[in-house]
């Protein structure tokens, strides 16, 4: 199978245009179905010292944080906000909800840490760049899955959650919450699992996230019901789309959610008018951080969990159950006091995956 500046012989030619597009956006295969990409926040730590808002909340090293996905063209929903290369916009149709192979953990994760080490490893020598963060980069501590798909379509995820941590690193796992019988079977939790949220009750999950699979509505509803046995850390992110879901109807309803999944935190962050979801929705469905911020108080008025935490640059809120977030790294020391410096134009851009 021929990629732009690849080629695939191990994956199915009817995969060309994605693993096309995908190249063509900077993803960078490891093994069959799993990507890997430097985040732009990557990017802004190395250069200017500026990290995302996972580190103002939970301490994550931007230059630090390996972005993935062990799914990269399998999920079960097609979201009306994604921005995300879904089969669907290539004129891809995939006949299985599943991956039809899988790799084996530890050569993934060896593969991420080699494609991170690679990706940073160009940083070296230039003008303006401190050798320690150079140093410091060439060694992740934490690894985000939630580039691209549905991470917990990977069959052996709980052996990668496990393998990532043996090798003394941190995992993030975001969900959309259609495999509640994969997290209620992990053999070790994520250090922190978030599900994805836009909808309220069935009626709007089916008009805005589109499942491609028969009760994916209920399953998202098992899964949260889930959240209050985990031991780990626990988040509800719930992507505001201005005119959709901030009316006091879908508050309510997301409040009875919060009420049911009992998450550690509840973060409310911005859909931004981005990739391919421009042909779906428009730009004045983003919320102004403004606005994000008086949505977000009303909220926590509805479900008793404070605001304790804001990022304008990422448009998002921190609402939690906790006093302080549970730091689950040792960057941005300052955290939720840490003030924001917004560069020109990056208001209007999303910054983090």
């Amino acid at each position: 199978m021929r990629g732009k500046g690849l080629i695939r012989k191990d994956l199915p030619e009817k995969w060309a245009p994605l693993v096309e597009r995908l190249a063509r956006q900077k993803y960078h295969f490891v093994g069959r179905h799993t990507v890997v990409k430097k985040c732009h926040w990557t990017h802004m730590a190395m250069m200017e010292g500026r990290h995302c808002y996972k580190c103002k909340f939970y301490g994550i090293e931007s230059h630090r944080d390996i972005q993935m996905s062990p799914s990269a063209f399998w999920c079960w929903n097609a979201c009306m906000h994604c921005w995300r290369i879904r089969p669907q916009d290539v004129g891809v149709e995939l006949d299985e909800t599943r991956l039809p192979f899988y790799d084996d953990p530890k050569e993934l994760v060896d593969g991420l840490i080699r494609e991170h080490r690679r990706l940073m490893s160009g940083y070296k020598g230039m003008p303006g760049i401190d050798p320690k963060m150079v140093e410091e980069a060439l060694n992740p501590a934490h690894v985000t899955m939630s580039l691209t798909g549905e991470p917990t379509l990977y069959p052996l995820l709980g052996d990668l959650i496990k393998e990532i941590h043996k090798r003394g690193m941190t995992t993030f796992v975001v969900t959309r919450g259609v495999r509640p019988d994969v997290l209620a079977n992990l053999e070790e939790e994520p250090s922190q699992l978030y599900v994805s949220l836009e909808a309220w009750d069935k009626k709007s999950y089916d008009y805005f996230t589109r499942p491609l699979v028969p009760r994916a509505w209920e399953l998202t509803l098992e899964t949260l019901g889930l959240l209050p046995s985990f031991t780990n850390p626990t988040a509800i992110r719930i992507t505001l789309i201005k005119g959709f879901n901030d009316t006091e109807e879908a508050l309510r309803g997301f409040a009875r959610l919060i009420d049911l999944a009992r998450p550690t935190y509840v973060e409310i962050k911005s859909y931004m008018w981005l990739g391919t979801s421009r042909q779906r929705l428009s730009k004045e469905d983003q919320a102004p951080f403004d606005y994000l911020k008086k949505v977000s108080m009303k909220l926590s008025e509805l479900t008793g969990y404070p605001l304790i935490g804001e990022s304008m640059v990422s448009r998002v809120t921190l609402l939690s159950s906790i006093p302080e977030p549970i730091r689950l790294g040792k960057g941005c020391p300052e955290g939720l006091k840490m003030q924001e410096k917004v560069g020109p134009g990056e208001y209007d851009l999303e910054l983090f995956p």
